[in-house]
């Protein structure tokens, strides 16, 4: 939501911070006293119910901001950030960060990228309910190809950093549900797996699956 230059503009208001693989990036609960604006690498967002049950909430890559939520309101961090992959993010303190949204007018913009990210949530729920398993599937890979390679055309784009566990909480469904999702995908020649990775190899038809249940023309076999 954010243009290029008042993006960089805003990075220069904070400290650089590296988070390694797996590591919490923000915890639920704590107070928001500062903002991470994200520049490298890919995280999800999920929040930890009284019962010990985790539920995924959004997957964030760069471009993102983290926590803007809580240090608008003043609030404890009602979700957790964990880092998928190895992440680069800017450190903001919260006043600052009030200051600049203040003195550049962006008051608007942030509560349109909050609305965005609210219908996001709201779509895909809608989907979890509705659409078929392979769909929700594609739809979920396409989402992270764009998160961690926003300008990647028909080309390779390797998702590293996930596991099945992951993608199956992220739609919905259980582990094995997802590995045979992924073999439909592999038979179709969209990806291909290995270990804590999946690479997309024709990203034409992933997305061939992804607009299954929208597009016009016959459905894919099985579904």
């Amino acid at each position: 939501m954010l243009s290029d230059e008042t993006w960089r503009e805003l990075l220069e208001q904070g400290t650089p911070r590296t988070f390694p693989e797996r590591g919490v990036m923000l915890r639920q609960g704590s107070a928001g006293t500062y903002l991470l604006a994200l520049t490298q690498g890919l995280a999800k967002v999920v929040c930890r119910e009284p019962d010990g049950a985790v539920t995924w909430l959004a997957f964030r890559g760069p471009g993102d901001l983290l926590g803007e939520v809580s240090v608008f309101n003043s609030t404890s961090r009602t979700a957790e950030v964990i880092a998928l992959t190895p992440c680069t993010a800017v450190v903001l303190e919260a006043e600052r960060f009030r200051r600049f949204v203040e003195r550049r007018g962006l008051v608007m913009d942030l509560m349109r990228q909050a609305l965005s990210r609210l219908r996001e949530s709201d779509a895909h729920r809608t989907e979890l309910l509705t659409l078929p398993l392979v769909v929700r599937l594609a739809r979920t890979l396409l989402r992270l190809a764009e998160l961690t390679s926003p300008a990647a055309e028909p080309g390779v784009v390797r998702l590293t950093g996930l596991s099945q566990e992951e993608v199956a909480q992220a739609i919905g469904v259980t582990r094995n549900a997802v590995i045979t999702g992924l073999q439909r995908l592999r038979e179709s020649g969209a990806v291909e797996t290995a270990r804590r990775a999946i690479v997309i190899k024709n990203m034409n038809e992933l997305r061939g699956w992804a607009n299954t249940a929208t597009a016009p023309g016959p459905a894919r076999p099985g579904d």
